[in-house]
């Protein structure tokens, strides 16, 4: 079975269905850093599938480049990656990629979410006008594009809790609509990536739809539970430790061997044991000063920092209002993280590492685990080298993997 892949980001709703046996037509992604990244992670695919993951380790080992390890794929799947927005503008461009890939081919699933910012609580807060005039708001008009011209047996939609209040609901009530003038019917989902088995609290929105001549025996994504009975702590505990600003980007050293239970089991250490991109972001004194508070405080009494309690001399937002837990330690004693956002590529306050003697907030590698992705997963720039920012940004907007794999699972059953 095989899907086509709208607003993909980095890759992580694809790796789910990847990994649950489906095949991707194509990746279309407007951000030219998450393209390399998809183009990294098909490379990997590839080389893993023909027996040839020698190729790819060298590469998360410095040895080779990434244009050299790109040639090692096929032409016609180097371009399953489509680097175009999704619109009015492109989409005939698009249309015709996508066409020449497929063939004969029929479409069995279009997967996707369109960038949630314009949905999203938070993005509402911070904008001044609620995010009402941006172009975001509607992109699903153009993801029903792909639903006329493909005819797709299904589709899955995955986006921000705040897609079901913004505009008081019309979004999502003008989706509906339009999707079942388009011929399908939809169920929605509020689902949190906790019960997948990624220790981070992430609630999402997850919508199935169908063509209408379908009776499928639809899961009920709300009451799936794949807990998995540990602490975040298990992210970090074979990890060397690092300062602000330090890390190793390619082919670093686990300090264990041996991977504990949890990196086990979910394969976030998949046998590769080449560590990459546990690099850090450089801190102020003034920052790590306040991060010394934020964990005594939580290894005290289990207490949340408010910046509002920070001595006058370490204040200097403006905002002594909103946001008051802009500082926030990732506790290693909870089943969960808080969301990993965006927002991390920006500065690292919301995600301190629980070490004090680190201090300093975690590390792109340790952002990535906490979103469920393996680490043979690389996340790219547009230039090749060191792109903390840019992989902080794909992780934050990604699906996590296991979340998607779990997903992918009931679906199959359903399309099988």
């Amino acid at each position: 079975m095989n899907f086509i892949d709208l607003f993909a980001g980095a890759g992580g709703l694809s790796e789910g269905f990847i990994n649950a046996g489906f095949k991707p037509i194509a990746h279309i992604e407007i951000d030219a850093a998450a393209c390399n990244t998809l183009k990294t992670r098909q490379a990997y695919h590839h080389l893993n599938n023909s027996g040839k993951i020698r190729t790819y380790k060298n590469y998360l080992k410095n040895i080779i480049k990434r244009s050299e390890l790109y040639i090692k794929v096929p032409k016609k799947d180097r371009e399953k990656v489509i680097n175009l927005g999704i619109g009015e503008e492109n989409n005939n461009l698009i249309f015709e990629k996508i066409d020449a890939l497929l063939g004969e081919e029929e479409v069995d699933l279009i997967i996707g979410g369109p960038p949630c910012q314009a949905y999203s609580l938070v993005g509402r807060a911070r904008s001044s006008n609620g995010m009402k005039n941006d172009s975001r708001n509607h992109l699903y008009i153009e993801y029903a594009k792909f639903l006329d011209r493909y005819n797709p047996r299904m589709f899955i939609f995955e986006n921000v809790i705040g897609l079901k209040s913004a505009k008081d609901g019309f979004y999502l009530k003008s989706m509906e609509k339009l999707f079942l003038t388009n011929g399908y019917k939809m169920k929605l989902y509020t689902v949190n990536a906790n019960n997948f088995g990624v220790l981070q609290n992430r609630r999402r929105v997850i919508i199935i739809g169908w063509k209408e001549d379908m009776d499928p025996a639809l899961p009920n994504l709300e009451k799936l539970d794949f807990k998995l009975k540990y602490r975040v702590k298990s992210i970090f505990s074979d990890l060397p430790p690092l300062n602000a600003g330090e890390g190793i980007d390619k082919y670093a050293k686990y300090v264990k061997k041996k991977p504990n239970a949890y990196l086990k089991k979910t394969h976030i250490r998949n046998g590769a044991n080449i560590l990459t991109q546990h690099i850090t972001r450089p801190h102020t004194d003034q920052d790590k000063e306040i991060y010394k508070i934020a964990v005594k405080k939580w290894k005290g009494k289990k207490e949340r920092l408010n910046y509002n309690d920070l001595p006058e001399n370490l204040k200097s937002h403006l905002n002594r209002t909103s946001f008051s837990d802009r500082f926030k330690i990732v506790a290693p004693n909870e089943p969960y993280s808080q969301t990993i956002v965006a927002h991390i590529a920006k500065d690292g306050h919301y995600y301190i590492h629980p070490d004090i003697n680190q201090n300093r907030s975690i590390s792109v590698r340790e952002a990535a685990r906490l979103q469920s992705f393996p680490d043979n997963y690389y996340f790219e720039g547009v230039k090749e080298g060191i792109n903390r920012t840019a992989a902080f940004t794909q992780i934050g907007n990604a699906v996590p993997p296991l979340m998607a794999l779990a997903i992918a699972r009931t679906i199959k059953s359903i399309l099988e």
